[in-house]
Formats: structure tokens, C-alpha cells, sequence
């Protein structure tokens, strides 16, 4: 009997958008998230005082809907804008 792939590990269609940071898509969610803290600790962007929050570069502005700064959980409910 084959296993069932659960809904996080679904590839998912990615915006221009996103793919300008996290790469071409498709890919899982589990995969955007772990790609875009790639992009963030590489780049520096996040808050080295509150770790939690994530200060945008004009790329990830595109993605974040023109924010300049948004924590963690804020960052995942934008990014799911972005994923189909």
C-alpha cells in the first residue's frame, strides 16, 4: 500500500515573486519555508536584537506586500499568498 503524502510536502506553484528569492518552483511548503531563512540568515535581514522579526530587502518586500519589516508568523500567512 503507498504511503499518502501529507499536504505539507505537496509541491506547490510558486509566484515570480517568491521564486525571485527562494528559487523555481514547484516545490513543498516545507521546502519555501527552509529556503527563505536561507535567504534571511544569508542577507542578514533579520533582527539581530528580536529574532523574530524579519526586515525586508526590496525583494522580499514583492513578497510581503510592500512591508518592511514583519515577524515570523506574519511572514508565513504572506508567503502562502504566494503558493499555489
Amino acid at each position: 500500500m503507498a504511503e499518502k503524502t501529507s499536504a505539507f510536502m505537496k509541491p506547490m506553484t510558486l509566484s515570480p515573486e517568491l521564486e525571485a528569492v527562494v528559487g523555481k518552483g514547484p516545490m513543498p511548503r516545507s521546502e519555501v519555508v527552509k529556503a527563505l531563512w536561507v535567504y534571511i540568515k544569508k542577507n542578514n535581514l533579520q533582527d539581530p536584537k528580536a529574532k523574530r522579526n524579519i526586515d525586508a530587502d526590496a525583494k522580499l518586500k514583492e513578497v510581503f506586500g510592500g512591508k518592511a519589516r514583519v515577524d515570523m508568523f506574519e511572514m508565513t500567512k504572506l508567503v502562502s499568498k504566494h503558493l499555489s
